[in-house]
């Protein structure tokens, strides 16, 4: 079992140095077929949505295309992260939701699987989000 760091994540999506890209390649393709597991956490998949859409990286992919790209790793048999489907619905939310940061889509998947409908916050980016309240402290 190896922790999966976040820069192996964007050597393989952004392929910006083509031979890490395949080294990656070739460890998601063990992972793949279940002869390597892989650990990583909630931290790695946020820092990789951001490097990927943040409008101050060079990749500023827009929601949907992080999620189409990220999916497919995070789905991984040999893939192991504690609420991998929490993850893959905020994913959803967060390409169906451009107004949201990833954090956000998280925070409303993490609402929906506790049946909480109500968010304490100042962001008014949540008023836009069905079957989610927001009220001020």
């Amino acid at each position: 079992m190896k922790f999966l760091d976040t820069n192996v994540i964007l050597r393989y999506l952004t392929r910006d140095d083509e031979k890490k890209a395949k080294a990656c390649y070739r460890l998601f393709q063990a992972a793949k077929r279940g002869e390597e597991t892989l650990v990583t956490c909630e931290a790695v998949v946020a820092e990789v949505v951001y490097v990927l859409s943040s409008t101050r990286s060079p990749y500023q992919l827009s929601h949907a295309e992080v999620r189409d790209r990220l999916v497919p790793i995070l789905s991984l048999r040999g893939l192991r992260i504690s609420q991998k489907r929490l993850y893959l619905r905020a994913l959803d939310l967060f390409a169906a939701s451009p107004f949201l940061d990833f954090e956000d889509a998280l925070s409303v998947a993490h609402m929906r699987q506790m049946n909480i409908p109500e968010i304490v916050s100042y962001d008014r980016d949540f008023d836009r989000v069905p079957a989610v309240q927001r009220i001020e402290p």
